[in-house]
């Protein structure tokens, strides 16, 4: 079964995407702030990261810039989720190492359509 680390702040975000998620067939691990989501990986590398931008304690892109120089066999595909939709802020997510980002708030249709267009869906 494919693994998924949702990886948001707030609750309710997680909820929703864990059960867009589970319909599309994945397992389903929670992180409230990049820090934790980062000792998560380093224990069982996730199939796909749905990120979270803004977080305290560790945000979006300092968690996907530490997640993309650890060295690890699987290189998990990474969502940014995110209010901003900025698009000079989302090339710089690109460029830190996302694959893929989607704007919050999203509905089933949406992140399964950019889940499929990195070969995650």
């Amino acid at each position: 079964m494919r693994r998924c680390l949702l990886v948001d702040d707030s609750r309710v975000i997680r909820k929703v995407a864990r059960r867009i998620l589970e319909t599309l067939g994945y397992e389903i691990a929670e992180a409230e702030n990049g820090e934790e989501a980062l000792a998560k990986c380093k224990t069982a590398m996730p199939d796909l990261i749905l990120l979270d931008w803004n977080m305290p304690v560790m945000g979006g892109m300092e968690f996907v810039t530490a997640l993309r120089g650890m060295t690890s066999e699987t290189r998990p595909k990474v969502v940014f989720c995110t209010t901003n939709s900025d698009t000079d802020a989302i090339r710089k997510g690109i460029e830190a190492g996302a694959d893929e980002y989607v704007i919050k708030p999203f509905d089933h249709q949406t992140l399964q359509a950019k889940l499929q267009r990195i070969g995650a869906a």
